[in-house]
């Protein structure tokens, strides 16, 4: 009873129960990460009404910051984490488990400890020097403990998946992004509150503004600090059968902590270098932006400008990439036991699939952001003057495709260990990206706009190179008709259709015209994607979510 007791907690690894458990974990997480990008979206709609387009610009601005010291203290630990416990967990060597969580905790708290130090003392020097905005000080500031938060988060979540058990990570996800809602919408409130007072006081603006995004960054701390407690009642819940683990451990040898440290390290390394070319786009952007409109004399533009692009554009344009991504998300584990199995068809099919899965939600998503950009915007930011954001998102919906497309070529190719490619690709493409940044926004003078065509081409870029890079390792070869010809033609017939029945219902307001635009554009999509043998059922059982569609689509007699 006991041991039964154990391998439901901790997870199971054994032959085909594993690869199926691999793929079931893979669709949690996937679902966990639907279901937060949706609770995101949720909460930043009054955010950025609340504290306006320059306190978004405020925001968006500490916060990428934040992400690459996240990079660098953070984001690579669970996946290390997770490799290292898993391998010795395979040959039972539970007492090395033990000892990889306590280097990993000493990494955290070093690396944690210095980030928190580089964001906390630094935040003048980033603010005024770097971003080109005084008042981002005050949000940097109020991030920099997150990242320490988050760095001890970061290990316990990869112990957990080392385990096989990725519902303790999804959990804490989908928990953390209700507390981060809750507190940010709360704290944004009263501080931008305060800092009406404090604008009389000093007769300024700005601190309503940088006020109201110090509590939306209390938000993002107070999330992180509660998955982490989360955690932590989670570990001490199961000490029992961890001590029952380390009782029947008789392999005999224990690790040195120098040995696991280094082993962290050549692991931890390639993919922080990776992680830090493909997700310093935004914070590379922010300065280039700052500095070259500073340069030009419109610094009174950097904030207002970077608000609407990071905190309206992105907000939009994450939706259906991060949905796109985490349909496909769940196909990548079983991409790698087939590569470990050396079943080329299999690695041939499953790379198709996942590409195939990407293509048929962020093709639709782009075509229906560009169609119903004002209405959307409209529904969605009354009240606020969202003529920038229009023009973004009929000009730059097709960053959805491309940055979809970009991420699920990069998981491809991490499927089938070729660590290196992706980051080679993504090098050389954020190299021609500031160069073209830089131009458009010095020659050309696009102000935003440049940033925004920049990063397409930067996501087109990196597409090419990861497809050449896939079909050099695997052979393999780009099926066009049913990934990309048959989503562009229902999407264009479900674009003039969506756009149509607006114009029939907007006359009934504009939240019932987009409710019902969107509705027949879902239903014409999906009638005309089967119609035209997009998807097959075979296909379609084996997504998420598959069977129901499934279900729907025999109700519509659209299959047997």
């Amino acid at each position: 009873m006991n041991s039964g007791r154990s391998r439901a907690k901790y997870g199971k690894r054994s032959g085909a129960g594993a690869g199926s458990n691999f793929l079931v974990q893979g669709s949690i997480l996937a679902a966990a990460g639907i279901l937060v990008r949706l609770i995101g979206m949720l909460y930043r709609i009054p955010l950025a009404n609340m504290i306006g387009d320059e306190g978004n610009g405020y925001y968006g601005a500490a916060y990428g910051i934040y992400s690459m010291l996240l990079i660098m203290s953070s984001y690579s630990l669970p996946v290390a984490v997770s490799k290292m416990v898993a391998s010795r967990i395979a040959v039972r060597r539970y007492r090395n488990t033990m000892r990889i969580l306590k280097a990993s905790l000493f990494y955290a708290t070093v690396a944690g400890g210095l980030c928190f130090c580089i964001m906390w003392f630094g935040a003048d020097f980033f603010a005024v020097e770097i971003l080109k905005m005084p008042y981002c000080s005050f949000a940097l500031r109020a991030l920099a403990p997150t990242v320490w938060i988050m760095a001890y988060l970061g290990v316990f979540r990869g112990y957990f998946q080392g385990h096989s058990t990725m519902t303790p990570t999804a959990f804490s996800q989908i928990v953390e992004q209700i507390v981060n809602a809750a507190v940010s919408l709360a704290a944004a409130r009263v501080l931008f509150d305060i800092g009406l007072k404090s604008n009389l006081v000093y007769g300024t603006t700005e601190y309503s503004y940088a006020f109201g995004a110090v509590g939306a960054t209390l938000g993002t701390g107070a999330g992180a600090l509660t998955a982490l407690v989360c955690f932590l009642l989670l570990f001490f819940s199961g000490r029992r059968a961890i001590r029952r683990r380390l009782r029947i451990d008789r392999s005999g040898r224990l690790e040195s902590y120098r040995s696991i440290s280094r082993v962290m390290a050549l692991t931890i390394l390639p993919i922080l270098i990776s992680s830090t070319i493909y997700n310093s786009g935004t914070v590379i952007d922010n300065i280039v932006f700052g500095q070259v409109m500073d340069g030009m004399g419109a610094q009174a533009d950097i904030a207002v400008q970077w608000g609407v692009y990071s905190g309206r554009y992105h907000l939009l344009f994450n939706i259906p990439v991060a949905i796109a991504n985490a349909l496909s998300s769940s196909l990548i584990p079983s991409l790698s036991m087939a590569m470990a199995e050396r079943n080329r068809s299999q690695i041939l099919s499953r790379t198709a699939l996942a590409i195939r899965f990407s293509m048929i939600i962020a093709i639709p998503s782009a075509v229906g952001l560009a169609v119903l950009a004002e209405p959307i915007s409209g529904l969605l930011f009354s009240g606020m003057d969202n003529t920038m954001l229009i023009d973004m998102l009929r000009y730059g919906s097709a960053a959805v495709v491309v940055f979809s497309l970009s991420t699920v070529t990069n998981g491809v190719l991490q499927g089938i260990n070729r660590m290196e490619a992706p980051m080679i690709n993504a090098g050389i493409s954020m190299v021609i990206h500031v160069i073209l940044l830089y131009g458009m926004l010095k020659v050309f003078k696009l102000g935003i706009y440049g940033v925004l065509y920049a990063n397409i081409i930067f996501a087109l870029l990196v597409c090419i190179m990861n497809a050449a890079s896939i079909a050099r390792y695997v052979r393999y070869r780009q099926e066009w008709r049913r990934t990309f010809l048959v989503p562009v033609l229902a999407s264009a017939v479900m674009g003039g259709a969506a756009w149509a029945v607006y114009r029939l219902c907007g006359r009934l307001g504009n939240l019932a015209g987009t409710v019902v635009s969107i509705c027949a554009a879902v239903l014409i999509y999906f009638v005309l994607l089967i119609r035209l043998r997009g998807i097959t059922e075979q296909e379609m059982r084996r997504m998420p979510g598959g069977t129901k569609l499934l279900k729907a689509a025999r109700l519509l007699h659209l299959c047997s």
